[in-house]
């Protein structure tokens, strides 16, 4: 058995129990649950204010942990997903019969980046796959740049908020559509 740091271990308890919990991301604090849990995303959306339409952005360690999500991709549009560009990218798949409508919101796509934040790729390693990395903030505010701005405005709300430090990045990662590479977000 790997040991983990307590406090790592702590927010996947917490993610595993269903919980919402907070954690440091490239650029600003994310919210994050199970995405495969109705209830937790149905939660964490409640506290962000945010239509279930809107869909969610999900985190990973790896292109290995998206598999699933993946799995109907051409091997050169899987090879382009798993590029390593200079910037994180969230990439639009186009979604397959794994993604929960929880999830893709009324898209026909899911939004998928592999993060480089140690914090970020520590959690999805030790959960075992993808999480859930929305802004933390209410719908219309702005995002969590500092842990006391997080606590003061979600803190009661949240089940854990994991430490840790933004990873130095200006603006949230850009967003690109994997097929057609029409830039969605500039990052």
């Amino acid at each position: 058995m790997v040991m983990m740091p307590l406090k790592l271990e702590r927010a996947v308890q917490q993610v595993r129990r269903g919980g919402v919990i907070a954690y440091p991301t490239e650029a600003v604090w994310g919210l994050g649950c199970d995405p495969l849990n109705s209830k937790a995303v149905g939660r964490l959306l409640a506290i962000k204010q945010r239509p279930v339409e809107k869909g969610l952005i999900l985190v990973a360690a790896s292109v290995e942990q998206f598999a699933p999500y993946l799995e109907h991709l051409s091997p050169q549009l899987l090879a382009k997903f798993s590029q390593v560009l200079p910037q994180p990218v969230t990439w639009l798949v186009s979604v397959n019969s794994f993604v929960p409508s929880w999830i893709s919101g009324k898209f026909s796509s899911v939004a998928l980046r592999v993060s480089t934040h140690q914090v970020v790729v520590d959690l999805c390693r030790a959960v075992g796959g993808p999480v859930v990395s929305t802004s933390a903030n209410k719908a219309g505010k702005e995002p969590a740049l500092w842990p006391w701005v997080l606590q003061r405005q979600l803190g009661d709300e949240l089940d854990y908020i994991l430490p840790g430090q933004l990873g130095g990045a200006v603006k949230p990662s850009e967003i690109r559509e994997l097929i057609s590479d029409k830039v969605i977000r500039n990052g």
